[in-house]
């Protein structure tokens, strides 16, 4: 009863208590709210009513008015930038680096803002310099990704290499399989240059980062066939089965030629007819198709591919059915079938395109690297359609 009875006592007292901080936190915000100029307001009063651009000019005069708000010019600056006025963007940032009375973390907010300016102005010389300047500091790992960017879009893959490592230890993830594409990217320009001794150990690093870097064994088997070695050519692409199934149709033509060549082309036929069993895909079907076809002739390859759409129906699949069956089709239904495959075709043309994992950009070519977020490796080599199909 007598502590009940001193909870009573106590709790007007704790109401005036926060009465009065409540007062003086009022008084704070009113006095701080009279020291901001009326444009602020106004600026806050266009951007809640959707209007940007005012908004915009109305921040500016603040800025004016008032070079203390230094928070204020950062986030314009980042508004220009976004809005694609960088000339902007870097004049302001410029203005806040050159400040003497600005402290050491303010001045390196305002070089790594100048330098994501210069890099959206394609001024990739001067975005380099300053981004170099900020490693070391609480900025570095911003920086180090950004550098990232500029190296892969001047196809500097050795200086990419090394941000790469050094971001693996700033964080502590895993850049291998991205540092074993950018060995691959120089293999494959030392090909490109008629080099394979010089590619050759590029590719050996390549599969020592990322032991699943099927690109690497789809360009060392590319090697071996350009200096003659058929058998080794065909070792490393059979290699990417045990890596990853679902890339065997990007070599799948190579198998073919190569076997052919070697004097085996019914055996590379029951290869990839092997692996389209294991492991449908329509660009593994459509290769077995053809071959059947030129081997074979148009019965077989129709019984193929009607075999192929009863196991895996696909609309994919039905349109190369179709055009199995119009080799063969008597004249009088030709016309109709053809009707239906334009038809059936039509509609499929966006289930026949690949798709980026990562931001879901579509391309009828297959890429290692995303043309369009830059991820590396986001492209199953599958079409659209096929995805819910077993790898």
């Amino acid at each position: 009863m007598d502590i009940e009875l001193w909870w009573l006592l106590t709790l007007p007292l704790f109401f005036a208590l926060g009465w009065m901080a409540a007062r003086v936190d009022i008084r704070q915000i009113v006095t701080e709210s009279r020291l901001l100029p009326a444009s602020y307001f106004k600026g806050l009063n266009f951007l809640l009513n959707e209007q940007p651009d005012k908004a915009i000019e109305a921040f500016i005069e603040v800025a004016k008015v008032n070079p203390d708000t230094i928070e204020l010019h950062f986030a314009l600056g980042s508004l220009f930038r976004r809005r694609g006025e960088v000339e902007r963007a870097i004049r302001m940032h410029q203005n806040l680096a050159e400040r003497e009375n600005l402290g050491q973390e303010q001045k390196l907010q305002a070089l790594l803002e100048l330098a994501q300016d210069y890099l959206k102005a394609g001024l990739l010389d001067r975005a380099e310099e300053l981004f170099l300047k900020l490693d070391g500091t609480a900025h570095a790992e911003a920086a180090l990704r950004f550098l990232l960017e500029i190296y892969e879009q001047e196809k500097e893959w050795r200086k990419a290499i090394i941000i790469a490592e050094k971001l693996e230890v700033l964080n502590g993830s895993s850049l291998q399989k991205e540092i074993a594409n950018f060995y691959c990217e120089m293999a494959a320009r030392e090909l490109m240059q008629s080099r394979p001794a010089d590619a050759r150990p590029l590719l050996a690093e390549a599969l020592g980062h990322h032991r699943l870097c099927v690109r690497a064994n789809l360009l060392l088997g590319d090697l071996e066939r350009g200096l003659g070695n058929r058998p080794e050519a065909i070792t490393a692409w059979q290699r990417i089965e045990s890596q990853n199934p679902a890339y065997l149709s990007l070599v799948a033509d190579r198998l073919l030629e190569v076997y052919g060549e070697e004097g085996r082309a019914e055996e590379g036929l029951n290869l990839l007819r092997g692996f389209l069993e294991k492991y449908p895909s329509m660009d593994l079907l459509d290769t077995v198709y053809r071959a059947t076809l030129a081997g074979s002739g148009a019965q077989a390859a129709y019984r193929l591919v009607r075999d192929e759409v009863r196991r895996t129906p696909t609309l994919l699949g039905l349109d190369k059915l179709l055009e199995a069956q119009l080799l063969e089709v008597p004249a009088e239904r030709r016309h109709d079938l053809e009707l239906i495959k334009q038809l059936i075709h039509q509609h499929t043309r966006s289930l026949a395109m690949y798709k980026c994992e990562h931001c879901g950009f579509r391309a009828r070519q297959f890429y290692w690297h995303c043309p369009a977020c830059g991820e590396w490796e986001t492209y199953a080599p599958r079409r659209t359609e096929e995805k819910g199909l077993p790898a």
